[in-house]
């Protein structure tokens, strides 16, 4: 039960900022021999709108265990003395411990992930990205690969991070406002939506600068991208993580553990083989593979031919290996390089690879990670306006 149980350390409730095991709210598990797993949840309010979101985060995490068969949820309902304790470990968390990131409690929050380099991650993060700006949503990127970051040209945005201030200069580092640092991402406008993007690509006066930095410096700039930007609303933030399974990788798990994972792979069976370690990296941290993307897939010459370049099979392999499913196909198009290579994202064109880029984020948004319910059950506002009252003048 502890593999069960540290996923749903993985379950934020929405309102109160906290998880479902700290709360309380998480009674117990038991797992049939036939596979099926059953969870007991207790809410704060039986009626809450909430608890669709809760079901939903619980059933896809447990649910991606090897083994399991389906996922059931009893739920019940916490008594006076539960809910009070509830609440007070809310509000202590809110009132005593800094935050441990900016990024919003509604935020849904995406790493993409790769077992070894140069199959395309950073192309699909980009991509996918902006195909959900192009549809409306708030969309944070954080070019997490510090040795390697390429977003800043891929997305077509130069200058450095700025400080909180109006008017203010390009500066490096931040400034400081409200006594911490306060960093403001660059931002592009596409479509109705928007995309904010941090990257060590804005702090350094070239991009041909080598960053020759170990594990404690390389955490540490994630973790400023994590808790000094100003993030303010967003609607999903995605991650591009450096290939493999490093620090970078295992400190954003640790503070991130309601994150979700996208892995991409090629179809070769190398790529499948490093990309398997992703996956096992990915749920040792009890994160929440959501599915596999095959990048690369194939290349279609003029005359309508098929040319499998990288080989065949290993988005499918891995997604069968990993239990979770295969959500697109990307193929080889000069399209994606160039719009790369030139800061047009290939998805706002048109082309195979643009309609396979729109079809991934039309599913991620209406049924892999659709956006946070932001309805409410108000417990969270009684808890801040607690805190706003007991606090010292």
């Amino acid at each position: 039960m502890e593999t069960v149980m540290g996923l749903l350390r993985g379950v934020v409730d929405p309102e109160l900022g906290s998880d479902i095991v700290e709360l309380g709210m998480a009674k117990g598990a038991s797992v049939d021999t036939d596979g099926t797993v059953h969870v007991t949840v207790a809410l704060t309010t039986s009626g809450c709108p909430l608890r669709a979101e809760i079901q939903r985060d619980v059933r896809a995490r447990i649910g991606s265990l090897p083994g399991v068969s389906s996922v059931k949820i009893d739920w019940t309902e916490l008594d006076q003395a539960e809910k009070a304790a509830a609440m007070e470990r809310a509000r202590r968390n809110m009132a005593e411990r800094p935050e441990q990131t900016a990024v919003p409690m509604t935020a849904r929050v995406v790493m993409v992930a790769s077992g070894k380099g140069g199959v395309g991650k950073s192309s699909v993060t980009v991509n996918l990205a902006t195909a959900l700006a192009a549809k409306g949503f708030t969309v944070g990127v954080i070019d997490a690969d510090i040795w390697g970051f390429s977003v800043p040209r891929m997305v077509g945005l130069d200058g450095h991070l700025r400080a909180e201030e109006p008017g203010s200069t390009p500066l490096r580092p931040a400034t400081t406002t409200d006594g911490r640092p306060r960093i403001v991402p660059n931002e592009l406008v596409v479509g109705d939506g928007r995309l904010k993007v941090v990257s060590m690509g804005f702090l350094v006066d070239d991009e041909g600068t080598a960053l020759m930095w170990r594990g404690l410096m390389l955490n540490r700039a994630v973790q400023h991208f994590l808790q000094d930007v100003a993030w303010d609303d967003i609607d999903y933030l995605l991650i591009d993580m450096p290939p493999g399974t490093g620090d970078v990788q295992m400190g954003l798990a640790r503070m991130l553990p309601r994150a979700q994972m996208l892995v991409v792979t090629t179809p070769s069976l190398t790529a499948q083989k490093v990309a398997v370690r992703v996956v096992d990296m990915g749920r040792k941290n009890f994160l929440h593979i959501v599915g596999v993307i095959e990048n690369m897939s194939s290349y279609v010459d003029d005359t309508g031919r098929e040319h499998r370049l990288f080989g065949t099979g290993g988005g499918e392999r891995l997604a069968h290996d990993a239990g979770v499913p295969l959500l697109a196909r990307i193929p080889i198009e000069p399209a994606v390089a160039e719009g790369g290579d030139h800061g047009r994202p290939a998805v706002l064109g048109e082309g195979p690879a643009a309609e396979a880029f729109r079809a991934l984020a039309e599913r991620i948004v209406d049924d892999v990670i659709p956006p946070a319910d932001h309805a409410g059950c108000s417990l969270r506002a009684l808890i801040a306006q607690h805190v706003r009252q007991t606090a010292p003048a």
